[in-house]
């Protein structure tokens, strides 16, 4: 990936950095770097993530999805970092595999997509390190009992992806079921780039080997300054600029493809660098449509926000008709490519006119390789991120603490955080 900060200088927005500033900046940058590369040295917990691409086994993912590869549809049972990563790739690419991703309990939402899939052609993934997140077990056992109703043996159409113990681990072992690893060191939310997302793209029958290399080739880039990183570049911008104010970014890919990949990166950002009453909320939007429905804010409304682009400069294209409509005339010399382009450029000029800071992250184009250049570079940015911020990028304390509360609300143990929601403060307007 390529990353464009001019027009978050000082010279162009407010809030935005100065030259002198970031040269400053850059050599914070350097220090970070060198503990980042001590924790890869050490496979230390978080940093073993930015290790993945040397490391990822994809044979041994491929044979473990042999068994469905049959499969006319895809059932991910996970939530969070266990599905968002998974869930990013498969909706960046094309494929004839139907996928759905059980990332939620809302009961009627997971019975309608269960009663309409073909179980007897539904490969099924179910994903948790621990192998104890209520959701994900809730759905589990919801999934299988609709197999066995259906009549369709589940031991025969499921993959288990979890920790080395844990109740899915046994499982796994009882039935015999292809299973494989959560790497150690790894937080879920850095975890796309390993089984727990890649199993998905090779049941939808995409080219994995790609997708390690594009990481493989971003983990090339990663050095002592954020003038020769473009993930470095973009981490410590994105830090630079929550210090002067900007303390939410606007994520704002230019491609329907990467409409997920905005989910994958607030939980990024938010779950990593929300800490200590520090870090960047992160927004999602979507270029053009969300032109006509948040522009307006980001232009004109309080001065805290950042807007991150995110552009393929290739992409697949389609010529608009011509008409004798006078007013709609013009269109016809143009391709919808060309529309989507004019419309990014003419959105990223109309926040520098308005002094508003934005970032330009530009990809080649939308495939494996650039995805996992993506992934991986964004991910090393918000690493590098929370180490000039201070604080440790991958614990998650509070998700923890909501964790043990609805367990606790639910009979599975006895939490003092489940306690505290009889204590709720009420103010009730009833009708």
């Amino acid at each position: 990936m390529n990353v464009d900060i001019g027009n978050a200088l000082a010279a162009v927005a407010s809030p935005g950095i100065s030259r002198e500033a970031l040269d400053r900046l850059d050599e914070q940058v350097a220090i970070a770097h060198d503990r980042i590369e001590t924790g890869r040295a050490n496979a230390e917990h978080g940093y073993e993530a930015l290790n993945l691409p040397a490391q990822v086994d994809t044979d041994e993912i491929r044979s473990a999805v042999e068994p469905v590869a049959d499969a006319k549809a895809l059932l991910t049972v996970g939530i969070g970092g266990s599905s968002l990563g998974a869930a990013t790739i498969v909706d960046a690419l094309e494929s004839d595999t139907e996928t759905v991703f059980l990332d939620n309990v809302d009961p009627e939402w997971i019975v309608a997509h269960l009663d309409r899939l073909p179980l007897e052609n539904t490969a099924i993934n179910v994903v948790s390190r621990s192998g104890k997140t209520a959701e994900t077990l809730a759905n589990f056992l919801v999934v299988r009992e609709t197999f066995e109703d259906a009549g369709v043996d589940w031991t025969e159409r499921t993959i288990v992806t979890t920790g080395a113990a844990g109740p899915l681990s046994e499982l796994a072992d009882r039935h015999d079921l292809p299973s494989l690893n959560v790497p150690d060191g790894v937080p879920g939310r850095f975890s796309a780039l390993s089984p727990v997302g890649l199993v998905a793209a090779a049941v939808c029958g995409h080219d994995i080997d790609a997708l390690i290399e594009g990481a493989a080739a971003e983990a090339e880039t990663l050095s002592d300054s954020l003038y020769d990183c473009p993930a470095y570049a973009y981490g410590a911008t994105m830090y630079a600029l929550d210090a002067r104010g900007a303390s939410m970014n606007a994520m704002f890919p230019y491609t329907e493809a990467l409409e997920t990949y905005s989910e994958w990166f607030a939980q990024l950002w938010a779950e990593s660098l929300g800490k200590d009453d520090l870090g960047q909320t992160p927004l999602r939007a979507l270029g053009a449509t969300d032109q006509h429905s948040q522009l307006q804010l980001y232009r004109a409304g309080p001065r805290d926000k950042v807007v991150t682009f995110v552009t393929p400069q290739e992409r697949s294209d389609r010529s608009i008709p011509e008409t004798d409509v006078e007013d709609m005339a013009y269109l016809g010399d143009a391709t919808l490519g060309e529309l989507l382009d004019a419309e990014f450029e003419a959105t990223e000029a109309s926040l520098a006119a308005a002094g508003r800071p934005s970032v330009r992250v530009e990809i080649d184009r939308v495939d494996e390789h650039e995805l996992g250049g993506l992934l991986y570079g964004m991910e090393a940015a918000c690493i590098l991120a929370g180490e000039l911020y201070g604080i440790n990028t991958f614990e998650q304390p509070a998700v923890e603490w909501g964790k043990k509360a609805a367990r606790g609300l639910l009979g599975g143990g006895d939490f003092e955080e489940a306690a505290a929601v009889a204590d709720k403060t009420e103010l009730r307007i009833d009708r």
